[in-house]
């Protein structure tokens, strides 16, 4: 149960400081002991080096996430090596006196990073390993999920040949990591001999940078092309990086054109990631374009029931039922409170019962009905603009109607957990796509123009305290 709890710290982690953070100090660590009487958690790192490192610029935030995720106010820190087990007892750091450091060292970051890189690029590069945990028959299939589990799993039917690429796209901890290890887990059952790659694209392009940096480009690009199976996922951290979408491109071509298989993925629709290059946008959609929405209630509560199963932890519904409504969206966040509760649970010896089961997210408050919300958006927009109920579930596309309903759209997806087809029916019996396109319009428009930014911000206002 320790261990679950590092690995929610690392998730945490990468969502806040960067992949590379986590890649570069804290892979080699691990949570070596907790003692609950004493609130004193011991952390084991490979070299004094890193020890030192994180102990300067980190330690605010391991002290914030892991009192947070093992539910106390006060903890004390210390940092152990491998080679000196003892050194933590030097290293013990009171809560109390932690203090946030902000400034980081990129220089020293960069040495690290090019003192593990400089000679080894010639050697096999390493992958991020393919999870044998995500599988299909893992993955909890619902209304927001369904029609790109179907892509996926019909992609491993027929690799190369249908859906080619396939692009997976949805909100963070939705599924999409899941559903691409999915696939390669498939296809190496049956397909012994292929060549399969998971890459992250913060990985795809340090090794990039690596292979400029050393002269090694054309060895780059050749293995990327002998590649049968390639899954890259956050496409989107490409934006703006003109020489490595340069090389993708070229890659996805010749991939492409060998009838190899392309999976991506991305936290938005192709074309509305920024700085992305046109042509580039287009062989993204050229395939099958699928996007996981937000579970539905019933969808998380069945995730929350297998996981639980899976890591033996006894759930009751009632307790099922009052973490998946805790959680707005993020199913991550979903699995991280389920084990928050099973650590508390097992760390104090206690049956989870739904008194603990609050206790332990007492931090996340009670979601409001959603109907409600949405009944409230939509007549709050509707006295703003002074136009009917009626009028905006309907057909009209007079200006003012159009952009009061988007304007719809966009607030309700950003105050409620209803889905995106949920929010579609609930005006005019629209379609997921059509409130897409709306929603990224508003951005748009909210970006330029100060007036409309000022106008939503007063609807959002009235709906919030009305």
């Amino acid at each position: 149960m320790v261990q679950l709890i590092w690995e929610d710290f690392l998730k945490i982690l990468k969502q806040e400081a960067g992949s590379q953070i986590v890649e570069t100090w804290f892979k080699a660590a691990n949570f070596k002991t907790w003692n609950p009487d004493e609130k004193s958690v011991v952390i084991e790192f490979p070299n004094q080096f890193v020890s030192n490192w994180v102990q300067e610029h980190y330690l605010s935030l391991i002290k914030t996430h892991i009192s947070r995720l093992l539910h106390v106010d006060t903890l004390t820190i210390s940092l152990t090596t491998k080679n000196n087990a003892n050194q933590h007892d030097r290293n013990i750091i009171p809560a109390s006196v932690i203090q946030e450091k902000e400034s980081t060292s990129i220089a020293i970051v960069q040495s690290a990073l090019v003192a593990n890189t400089k000679n080894n690029f010639s050697r096999k590069q390493k992958y991020s390993v393919i999870n044998p945990n995500y599988q299909f028959d893992t993955f909890v299939v619902g209304p927001s999920n369904s029609l790109a589990h179907a892509a996926a799993y019909a992609v491993c039917q027929g690799l190369g040949r249908v859906y080619n690429p396939l692009f997976i796209y949805g909100g963070t901890g939705l599924g999409k990591t899941h559903l691409m290890h999915a696939i390669a887990n498939e296809v190496k059952k049956k397909k012994e001999k292929a060549v399969i790659r998971y890459v992250t694209t913060d990985q795809f392009m340090r090794e990039f940078i690596t292979s400029i940096r050393f002269d090694k480009c054309n060895q780059f690009r050749e293995k990327y092309e002998k590649i049968d199976l390639l899954l890259l996922d956050d496409i989107q951290f490409l934006s703006n990086k003109e020489q490595t979408q340069e090389t993708f491109f070229h890659i996805f071509n010749t991939l492409h054109q060998k009838h190899k298989q392309i999976i991506l993925s991305s936290d938005t629709f192709p074309k509305e990631i920024k700085g992305l290059q046109n042509r580039l946008q287009s062989r993204m959609e050229w395939g099958l374009v699928a996007d996981i929405q937000t579970p539905d209630l019933e969808t998380k509560i069945a995730i929350l029931k297998r996981k639980a199963e899976n890591q033996a932890i006894k759930l009751d519904d009632d307790v099922a039922d009052l973490i998946a409504s805790r959680i707005l969206s993020n199913i991550r966040a979903l699995e991280g409170a389920l084990v928050r509760v099973g650590a508390f649970a097992t760390l104090t010896n206690q049956p989870i019962t739904l008194d603990l089961a609050k206790q332990v997210l007492l931090h996340i408050p009670e979601q409001k009905n959603d109907g409600i919300m949405l009944e409230k958006v939509l007549r709050t927009v509707a006295k703003h603009y002074s136009i009917s109920l009626q009028d905006l579930r309907s057909k009209k596309r007079q200006q003012s109607i159009a952009r009061a309903r988007q304007i719809a759209f966009y607030l309700m997806k950003k105050h409620t957990i209803s889905s995106l087809q949920a929010i579609g029916n609930y005006i005019g019996g629209r379609d997921h796509s059509t409130v897409i396109h709306a929603i990224g319009k508003i951005k748009e428009y909210i970006d330029d123009d100060r007036i409309l930014e000022s106008k939503v911000k007063m609807i959002e206002q009235d709906i919030l305290t009305g």
